[in-house]
């Protein structure tokens, strides 16, 4: 975003006068500061910091989203790139470190929506050219994707499995993938045993249609029952971690549970 320039001090008009009294009216103010935010994103340029004031009408957590989303250097490199949500930069950053989409991949996404982790896989695998497939499932209603098989419907239902394994044309997967977050209730404890729950499921999933040194990822909460999630995914993976990408907001206890080396379903 271009910094507003103030009206010249030296001005002696009384126009100019007046329209610096007009600008100190502006609800929006953007001031320079000396801090990189939201890290690689900003590396190397001058930051440019957006002050939102409290509307009327408008809540004041509605007020500091706002305020968050503009002065969030991974939303605008979202936008740039053409990339559905911000979310989309957390998988490619884990991608990056871990080395987990190969071209010719058979990923699914679960909790798939807005899209962002559907594009970079499609991307990585090469799905978009013909070669691999991406499987995305969400509650919400999605725009098509190149490379993507797309399903509407709640990923918790009871007939959502067998959907997925349809699209899936009998291929076995190479990654399940969930971003899949419950709506928050503002209660702590409660927010994090539910996004567990739906790791817990994904887990479930992951173990019915993965090939022999498959990977699993999905996002949890902190809250310590993580750890038990953790322990049922070394029964079945060679290798388990805790991993924060960059793109992951300091401020936010999200973070994401990697499981690679799946050692194949027990007879």
């Amino acid at each position: 975003m271009n910094k507003k320039k103030s009206p010249s001090r030296t001005n002696k008009s009384r126009g100019s006068a007046k329209k610096t009294a007009s600008s100190k009216k502006q609800e929006t103010k953007i001031q320079s500061s000396g801090k990189n935010q939201g890290g690689s994103p900003a590396q190397g340029k001058r930051n440019l910091k957006v002050k939102v004031k409290s509307a009327r009408g408008r809540k004041l957590s509605s007020t500091m989203w706002l305020q968050r989303q503009l002065n969030d250097p991974y939303v605008k490199r979202a936008k740039d790139e053409g990339l559905r949500a911000r979310a989309a930069f957390k998988l490619t950053e884990m991608d990056d470190q871990f080395d987990l989409i190969k071209p010719g991949m058979v990923i699914v996404d679960l909790g798939a929506a807005p899209g962002g982790w559907s594009q970079v896989a499609a991307k990585r695998a090469k799905s978009e050219e013909g070669k691999g497939q991406v499987v995305a499932i969400d509650i919400s209603e999605m725009e098509p994707i190149p490379g993507v098989d797309i399903i509407h419907m709640d990923f918790m239902e009871d007939e959502a499995p067998d959907e997925l394994k349809k699209a899936l044309k009998g291929n076995a997967a190479d990654i399940v993938m969930s971003d899949m977050a419950a709506p928050s209730t503002g209660h702590k404890q409660t927010d994090h045993l539910r996004i567990i729950g739906l790791a817990e499921a994904a887990l479930d999933f992951a173990i019915e249609v993965l090939k022999p040194e498959g990977a699993f990822l999905a996002k949890v909460l902190q809250g310590g029952t993580e750890h038990e999630l953790l322990a049922l995914m070394k029964k079945h993976f060679k290798k388990t971690r805790h991993v924060k990408p960059d793109a992951s907001r300091a401020d936010s206890s999200e973070l994401y549970v990697m499981a690679t080396g799946f050692k194949g379903r027990k007879s």
